[in-house]
């Protein structure tokens, strides 16, 4: 039977993110099972962080993840995309309410709120094609400012993500360590 101190809590989401429920696990192997059961899905899946589209597929990388971070499962079928798009019948783009236009209209009032801005809107800026959006902002410097800006940050916050999953990583590894040291001074 298993500890309830191992078991960790994640957010689960299917690929629509309309499907959403809380589980706890004590590995990969584990969450992807009791995800799976909770979904109706069987075979293969991948497992990849709801935020950005990285794939999970190694216990080492999974255990560096923090309590409640949202997972979303894929089948082989399916892939991630960023929050507020969908693909339409024809393939290609659709961008919902949360999409490039409201960002750029929002970013236009007050470019300084870019910092602001989570990985997924980041990832969606960095993207653009701004020949495409001149419709919507006639200004093509702006977009071109805006598209480096926004890449900018985006690798800055993942490179911040970066470090501190080694450091977490680290910690657990010298706690862990630090345990099982006073564990045998108890024991003589």
């Amino acid at each position: 039977m298993e500890a309830e101190e191992d078991l960790i809590p994640y957010k689960i989401v299917d690929v629509t993110r309309e499907k959403r429920f809380g589980i706890v696990a004590n590995s990969l192997e584990d969450l992807v099972s009791r995800a799976c059961e909770k979904l109706g899905l069987s075979g293969s899946v991948k497992v990849v962080l709801e935020q950005d589209g990285t794939e999970v597929d190694e216990e080492d990388y999974f255990i560096t993840l923090e309590r409640n971070t949202s997972l979303m499962l894929l089948t082989s079928e399916q892939s991630w995309e960023p929050p507020g798009r969908s693909k339409g019948a024809n393939g290609d783009q659709i961008d919902g309410g949360r999409g490039i236009q409201g960002l750029l209209n929002r970013l236009q009032s007050d470019i300084g709120h870019v910092s602001l801005l989570g990985g997924c809107e980041l990832e969606l800026l960095s993207d653009m094609d701004p020949d495409s959006l001149t419709d919507i902002v006639p200004d093509r410097v702006f977009l071109d400012q805006l598209k480096e800006a926004s890449g900018r940050f985006l690798s800055d916050k993942r490179q911040a993500k970066e470090a501190m999953d080694l450091l977490k990583l680290y910690h657990r590894q010298t706690a862990g360590g630090f345990q099982e040291g006073k564990k045998g001074t108890l024991a003589q």
